[in-house]
């Protein structure tokens, strides 16, 4: 097995493992290492790293924003959304002005969402499991 193939599929074997929560850190991972390939393509003005990087970003965010529960997540879920059509409408924005400045903001909002969603999955994995109390 080549080294790329291996590393797939210890990735792949990480996704199926994970919880509810820790896929939605893997989903920002992957949304924060395209932002960042695209910043690394707007400095070199490579169009053929940028474009394509943005894209990917696009589908992270849209696969965020297809798994919010808001029935369950009721004014968080809500508040997540509208967070997530900004990101949207902001990298639509990039692929016309490729701004650098802008980009970094983005990609600290995407890093502090992405830290607290890692918390929480964290705080989720170390809590024991409920016991129903039996009567």
């Amino acid at each position: 097995m080549t080294v790329p193939s291996s590393a797939r599929a210890y990735r792949e074997a990480d996704i199926l493992a994970a919880t509810p929560g820790r896929l939605v850190v893997i989903t920002y991972d992957g949304l924060l290492a395209s932002l960042m390939r695209a910043r690394s393509g707007i400095v070199a003005r490579s169009l053929d790293i940028t474009l394509p990087s943005l894209d990917r970003a696009r589908a992270f965010v849209g696969e965020l924003l297809a798994t919010l529960d808001h029935g369950r997540g009721g004014e968080l879920a809500g508040n997540l959304s509208s967070i997530y059509v900004f990101v949207l409408a902001e990298l639509q924005t990039m692929a016309r002005t490729r701004d650098v400045k802008r980009l970094e903001l983005l990609i600290e909002l995407v890093r502090e969402l992405r830290d607290a969603f890692a918390t929480i999955a964290d705080n989720v994995v170390k809590e024991p499991p409920q016991r129903s109390a039996v009567a």
